[in-house]
This record gives C-alpha cells, structure tokens and sequence, in this order.
C-alpha cells in the first residue's frame, strides 16, 4: 500500500464536517439588484441593458468586439461556422482540453487531428501542430490552460504558413495581458466561457470574441438564428429575415445582469484569487521539492483560475486525491485526453502518441481555488496536502 493511506481518525472526522469545495461560485455585491431590475422590467430575452453594458465591460477589457452568447461552448460552435467547416475539412486542437472544443468542430461533419500538450503546462505543443498540418487542415484551435498563455508566437508561424486562422478558447484566461496582447484576441476568433466555475461567472454564459472585423457582421446574423436582426435593431434595415445559417446564441437578460454585477468587481476578483494563489505556491514549495511533484509556475502569467500540481505519476496522483477526500478538502484531476475518448476516437485522430498529455493528464492534481477561500481554508488545503507522503516507489517499480 502507498504511503499516505493511513485509516482516519477523529482529526479527520472534525475536518470532514466542513467540506471545502472544489470551487464556489463568486456571488457580486450587486447581482440580486441586478436580477431584481431585469424582473420589473418587460425585457428577458437577450441584448437589454446589462447584456449591453456587459458587452461594453468586456469590449473594454478585451479590446475587441465581443458577442455574449449562453455559454463558452455555443462560443465554439460559431467559430466552426463562421470559419464554414464542413466533411473532409481538419482542424488541429489540443487532446487535453473540454469536449466541447471536438463537439464543435466534429458536428460540422469536420474531423478533429489531436495534437500533444507541454507536459509541465498543458498548453498545446507547437511541435506537434506543426506536425499535425495537411492539406486538409482549416484551422488551428488552441486553449489556454489554466491562464497560461500558448506559445501563440510560434502557434501564429504554423497558422500563417499554411494559410489557416487560430482560434482561442480562453476560458480560463479571462483579461489576461501578455506585453501588449490580451488573451483571445490574438487570434481570429477567441472565445470566453461565464460558466460558474469560471472567474467571472453567470451560471451558464459564453461570448465569442470577433477580432477579424471581416468576419463581424456575419457573427452577427449566426448568432440571431441567422438573421439580419442585429442590422435591424441599428436602424439599418426596415425589417430582418432569415440569410444565413445560425442558432439562438445570445444570453438571456437575467444571465447579463449576473454577468455584468462579476465584470464590475472583476478588478477585486482576480485579487482574491492570484492571493491564494501565490499561498499554495509558497506554502507547497518545499514539499513538492522533497517529494518530486511538480508545482504550476507563474511564468509569465496567468489568471489564477487554477492551482495544479503534478505528481510524480498516477499511482500517487490517486492517492493524493483520496487522502485529500478523506480530509474534507476537495482536489480532483480535470481533463481525460479527447484522442482516448470513445467520441475522439470516431471523431478525430491523434497526431502520434501524444505522451505529453498522456503523462499530464495523469499526474495533475487541483487545488480548490476561489475568491472567498477563508484563510483557515486555505491553510487545511495546504495541511491536507502537506501531511500526505508519496510513496517511494514508481509506477512499474514493484509492490
């Protein structure tokens, strides 16, 4: 048996009566207010008044047009069919990423080539871009892990080389500055995700992020069901019809006016949340240094939308997050590689063997990370962390 499996006792039996989450979603000083107005007003449906002044917030911090829509994966859809994908057509992505990044390309009747991740950040490896490249491939699309920005220097070569956009799933990258370029924004097409356990948050919630003004005004008419309803609300045309393909993708007022009440705190939010950050960091040193685990680095920034750690392999990962559990204190692990999926696997390939992701994927482990972690919470996460001793042995080494 691992060290680090020892039987509980009373100590844990106190801990496990105040479970820490593994994340809680912020709640803005003004959100109740917010919902009450749109309430006693007559307009629920989307684009009111906090759909516009939170469309103005986010065009303010992005410096970008910006598109709300009901969530980060309807965000994806649209770049999928903004970019026009259909049968025969590739597009490169990361294995390690959420589903819906594969989702959207594969209900295009496009086909997802999985390329490998850095095994130390997550990000996708621009090696295995490049090597995933054919005469087939449409577009690259890249997700920024944990905040941490993607080589996009290097991502951008490959994309201008062979002709193809990039697109941006900066879900977890909200308002992230490197030099003078903010995350999403970089690419053609980025996308935002509001879901709760996001930064910034309105239950469900997504925009998509139009940074070719080519490709705006037809951003507009997918997003209203495929009508000219955008241009008609301007003044533009007297009356909107159907002329393009599209869905119902924008958010409802009542999910704008939670969003617009986290965008105005923003500033306060990502304080709170790089400040027990940096906590884990410190705290956790040491340890990960006796231990050989591997912690998340700050270089060059991030979102502080995540603390990871790696563990020397996944025997102990397991064993960590068990003996964690077992303490009240609720760590997990994240993606499973989409290239090993049962979906992946009929709607996509893997460029090669992808052993960076095969290796991260199986060694991370999450630290509950929100803005209003008390410190007493803070300190139990890094005590349960702390009091666990990972076992001598390697995997494959022998009992």
């Amino acid at each position: 048996m691992l060290s680090g499996m020892s039987s509980t006792g009373p100590a844990d039996a106190v801990a496990r009566a105040e479970e820490i989450l593994f994340s809680r979603p912020y709640r803005a000083s003004r959100q109740v207010q917010n919902l009450l107005a749109v309430e006693a007003s007559d307009h629920m449906h989307g684009d009111g008044p906090f759909g516009a002044s939170a469309t103005r917030r986010l065009s303010e911090l992005t410096g970008t047009s910006v598109l709300l829509t009901s969530s980060g994966t309807h965000a994806l859809e649209m770049t999928s069919l903004l970019l026009d994908l259909g049968p025969g057509d590739e597009v490169v992505l990361p294995s390690f990423t959420f589903p819906s990044a594969g989702l959207a390309v594969a209900r295009t009747g496009a086909s997802c080539v999985f390329a490998d991740c850095d095994p130390l950040t997550g990000n996708i490896d621009p090696e295995s871009v490049a090597a995933a490249m054919g005469p087939r491939t449409r577009a690259i699309s890249v997700m920024h892990y944990g905040g941490v920005p993607v080589d996009l220097d290097a991502v951008g070569a490959i994309a201008r080389r062979w002709g193809v956009p990039v697109i941006e799933d900066n879900a977890h990258g909200l308002g992230v500055r490197l030099g003078d370029r903010v995350l999403g924004t970089v690419g053609s097409l980025g996308i935002q995700s509001f879901h709760d356990t996001k930064n910034v948050q309105c239950g469900e919630g997504g925009a998509l992020l139009v940074n070719d003004p080519e490709l705006l005004a037809r951003a507009e008419i997918i997003r209203e069901k495929g009508t000219d309803r955008s241009r008609f609300l301007r003044g533009e045309v007297d009356k909107y019809s159907w002329v393009d393909t599209g869905s119902s993708y924008p958010p409802s007022e009542l999910q704008a006016a939670v969003l617009d009440a986290q965008l105005e705190e923003f500033a306060t939010i990502q304080e709170r949340r790089h400040a027990v950050w940096s906590f884990y960091a410190q705290a956790l040193a040491d340890w990960a240094r006796e231990h050989e685990a591997v912690l998340m680095r700050p270089e060059p920034v991030h979102a502080a939308h995540l603390f990871f750690l790696l563990m020397p392999d996944g025997r102990q990962r397991d064993a960590l997050l068990r003996h964690a559990r077992a303490r009240g204190v609720h760590a997990t692990s994240h993606y499973e590689p989409l290239h090993t999926s049962v979906a992946g696997r009929r709607f996509g390939r893997p460029a090669g063997e992808l052993a960076g992701t095969l290796s991260f994927s199986s060694r991370l482990v999450r630290l509950p990370l929100w803005p209003d972690l008390s410190a007493r919470q803070q300190e139990r996460v890094v005590d349960a962390v702390l009091s666990f001793q990972p076992a001598l042995q390697r995997e494959g080494a022998g009992a």
